[in-house]
């Protein structure tokens, strides 16, 4: 597939086909598309979240958790990549930076957790 297929169409269209590939679990794919649209649109939230759990199931975590610290850095109180970049960092093996990032997220939406 040559790179001219996820460059098509409009940021929607591609957005929509980023999607598809992602529920698909072709999350190379998805990845993919979804780096474009990151560069294209960075101030959006919604392709940088999915461009990290398509980094984070494709076992790329350093790149997921560059992507997820963008999304915080930029809004803080996103409580969804709080809780991915510990998820994240704990696959990492980096177990106590992970038990804070998942401590401020089960604050942020008053979740109990499992502890």
């Amino acid at each position: 597939m040559d790179d001219t297929y996820y460059e098509f169409g409009t940021p929607a269209d591609r957005w929509d086909r980023a999607q598809m590939f992602f529920e698909a679990k072709e999350y190379l794919t998805a990845a993919r598309i979804l780096g474009g649209l990151v560069r294209e649109v960075p101030e959006q939230v919604a392709p940088r979240l999915l461009l990290a759990r398509a980094y984070y199931h494709s076992a790329r975590l350093t790149k997921a958790e560059t992507e997820l610290r963008e999304v915080l850095e930029r809004n803080p109180v996103e409580d969804y990549a709080r809780l991915m970049l510990g998820r994240t960092l704990e696959r990492q093996g980096r177990h106590a930076e992970a038990a804070a990032h998942l401590r401020m997220a089960q604050a942020m939406t008053g979740d109990p957790g499992q502890d």
